[in-house]
């Protein structure tokens, strides 16, 4: 069947803008399509620094010829209502048909050309297109990230003809701006009709068009390069992201940097190349990134083959190279002067929220509660209270404000610079961790302390001052916050309690407008922040490592007064394995025969009064179930005390037997008043203790 091939080519298209453009590309094409009733065999688009595309497979010549039902207002509506009817349909009242009550129109529509619903598709696309920034250009009213060039659209080998804004569509397009086959200036215009000419033209007029390919590309041709001269490539994948869309040609040049830069941290060289020049960084086989590492040579992404082979390109990036990097030096000599003392100064100067006070405030209260947390994770409270008044002050340093990404980071090295304790030193580097899910979780004790603190007067700020999360609006970056705290507390098995002590309440007290809050009105911001916010946070975690979001939030409604992320994932873990075993399965089985039998009572008025007794005539399952749990409930409490939620799980499989026999042998709704009222006592102890581990009405199945 047919190809539709599309190219929108403008001026360059931001690298962070093509892979969004490209998705919005294809779901606008398949959305359009679907509309005109065309169910494309395949569909793909390409991103690249000058170009958007499209190819579509297996599109009709035509629409089919189609059959619609109108349905119109209701038989005796207002006059009003049916000529508005009839003029949307175009037709007369005679030509409707009455059904149910209903004025119905039936419409046959003949299908269109294909060609024809492409030039409307295209130009709604290009008019509606949803760039994070664009702009016009000329006297025209046309808005595209940049300058719309060219249009290139066929169909079938054929021209679509239509125009916007004065550019006609064509099936002309042009290969690399500076390189060409033969003599000349680059930007060669060339004729295609088809998907494979167009691709073929490209690559030999210099463009590679798939961002994969270029992505390919670029990492073989900087490995090549490490290997002829004994290096390796330090991989950077958003770096590789990011050239890719830079460089419709890529060609990776490997240049010399001056070796006395190596004496500056490694993350400071790195984050220079990547920030400022688009570099890669390279090293010695086996050297280490974490101690420095790095061999003084980068690679740059060219998006020329020069004839020289790039020396002309490496030489000038290393003359850039050096010029930032002597302002890096600067800035280290500089901020090591200064020391941290006139930093922290500083941090009164800088408001951090205008409802939560200065970075100096906040420091404060990171310190009192570090302090706090240090005892619970085997840290020396002073120590953690020392890490947590540093942790902030390289915020106005000289070369975190030019490198904001290195905060935290600097302060670890002007730390060691400054002959801090290690252990200090390693806090104020880490506190910030983990800033993603890729991101290492600090373990030292002290560390854990600092990040936790760092972390949690974060979250309980915000929500003092009602800035949570709505709905997919996170300006504070909350729910990051949270999944860092959940993985430091799971890393380092930190037996905290975010609710059953006044941690929270008196970090929530230590803001500024907070002091004379009493427990009962904070009450709600700790609930909000804990079991509301926190046990949302923990279900989605625990449902991506494959619990059902059914088990989790069984096993987290037990939460009382207390929320301790270890003991809640620990039963959540326990819950969920025990409901895979056949005593779980079976067990839950009667759990719910025992709660529905319950319920229906229940409705009539029943309510358990007085203790549950075994009659003198009881029949060998109740006298079994009955045993079973007066030895399990004892030993469950016991289990669930030391919070040995497995061993509670394993008490709970006790009754799985009792349970199954006594709901097949004995009749609940006995005639005799009193068997009736102690089998569903029975049956009301069993529901009793299996809600102590969790609420097994939510468990599906």
């Amino acid at each position: 069947m047919p190809q539709l091939l599309l190219e929108l080519f403008s001026e360059e298209i931001p690298a962070r803008m093509q892979t969004q453009a490209a998705r919005d590309l294809e779901r606008l094409a398949r959305e359009h399509l679907a509309a005109a009733g065309f169910l494309p065999e395949a569909l793909k688009t390409f991103a690249g620094p000058r170009r958007l595309t499209l190819v579509v497979e297996g599109l009709p010549i035509a629409q089919a010829d189609r059959k619609e039902e109108l349905k119109g207002p209701r038989v005796g509506a207002p006059p009003q209502a049916l000529e508005g009817f009839l003029r949307k349909a175009g037709l007369t009242q005679d030509q409707l048909v009455e059904r149910d009550g209903v004025w119905m129109a039936f419409l046959e529509k003949t299908g269109r050309p294909t060609p024809d619903i492409v030039a409307e598709m295209v130009e709604a696309i290009v008019r509606g297109f949803a760039w994070p920034k664009s702009m016009t250009w000329g006297s025209g009213k046309l808005r595209w990230v940049r300058p719309l060039k060219r249009i290139l659209c066929v169909f079938d080998r054929e021209i679509v003809p239509f125009a916007i804004e004065g550019i006609e569509s064509g099936d002309i397009t042009e290969g690399h701006r500076f390189m060409r086959v033969g003599q000349g200036w680059g930007g060669q215009p060339f004729k295609v009709r088809d998907f494979d000419e167009y691709a073929k033209g490209l690559l030999d007029h210099f463009v590679v068009l798939d961002v994969e390919e270029r992505k390919a590309r670029i990492l073989e041709g900087c490995k090549t390069l490490c290997f002829a001269r004994n290096l390796e490539l330090v991989e950077d994948q958003g770096l590789l992201e990011e050239v890719a869309g830079l460089a419709e040609w890529p060609t990776p040049v490997l240049g010399d940097m001056d070796p006395a830069f190596l004496d500056l941290p490694a993350e400071v060289i790195r984050t220079s190349m990547r920030t400022h020049q688009k570099y890669f960084a390279v090293r010695k086989p086996g050297d280490n990134l974490a101690i420095g590492g790095l061999a003084p040579h980068f690679i740059t992404i060219a998006n020329v083959q020069a004839a020289d082979g790039g020396k002309v390109i490496a030489e000038g990036n290393a003359k850039v190279l050096s010029s930032r990097l002597s302002d890096a030096r600067f800035f280290w000599d500089e901020d090591v002067k200064v020391g941290f003392e006139p930093w922290l100064e500083k941090l009164s100067g800088v408001t951090f929220h205008a409802k939560l006070g200065t970075m100096a405030e906040r420091v404060d209260r990171i310190e009192a509660l570090a302090r706090e947390i240090a005892p619970l994770v085997g840290a020396d409270p002073d120590k953690a209270a020392e890490a947590a008044r540093l942790a902030k002050a390289d915020l106005v340093s000289q070369m975190v404000g030019e490198f904001p990404e290195l905060q935290g980071l600097m302060g670890g090295y002007y730390a060691r610079a400054a002959g801090l304790d290690p252990e200090i030193a390693d806090a104020i580097r880490d506190h910030y961790k983990p800033q993603g899910p890729a991101d290492a979780v600090p373990t030292a004790p002290l560390s854990v302390a600092v990040a936790l603190a760092d972390k949690l007067d974060t979250l309980v700020g915000f929500f003092a001052i009602d800035e949570k999360p709505t709905g997919s609006k996170d300006p504070y970056g909350l729910r990051r916050v949270v999944l860092g705290i959940f993985r430091i507390i799971e890393a380092s098995n930190v037996p905290i309690e975010l609710r059953g002590n006044n941690l929270l309440f008196d970090q929530i007290r230590r803001i500024k407008g907070f002091e004379s809050k009493e427990y009962l009105e904070l009450a709600p911001v700790l609930d909000a922040i804990t079991f509301d916010f926190f046990g949302d946070r923990m279900e989605v975690l625990l449902k991506d490592r494959g619990i059902g979001i059914d088990v989790v939030r069984a096993a987290l409604s037990q939460t009382q007064s207390g929320f301790k992320p270890i003991d809640l994932v620990a039963r959540v873990e326990a819950l969920d394995g025990f409901l895979k075993t056949d005593d779980g399965k079976n067990l839950l089985a009667g759990y719910k025969r025992a709660s529905n039998i319950l319920k229906a009572e229940e409705k009539k008025g029943w309510k358990a009064q007085g203790d549950r007794d075994l009659l003198d005539d009881a029949s060998a399952p109740e006298v079994q179930l009955h045993d079973a749990l007066r030895l399990v409930e004892p030993a469950l409490a016991t289990a669930l005390a030391r919070e040995d939620f497995t061993a509670a799980m394993q008490e709970l499989a006790g009754l799985r037997g009792p349970v199954d026999a006594f709901l097949d042998g004995v009749f609940v709704n006995s005639e005799v008043a009193a068997e009736r009222d102690n089998r569903l006592k029975t049956l009301a102890a069993v529901r009793d203790a299996m809600g102590k581990v969790a609420d097994f009405s939510l468990v599906g199945g």
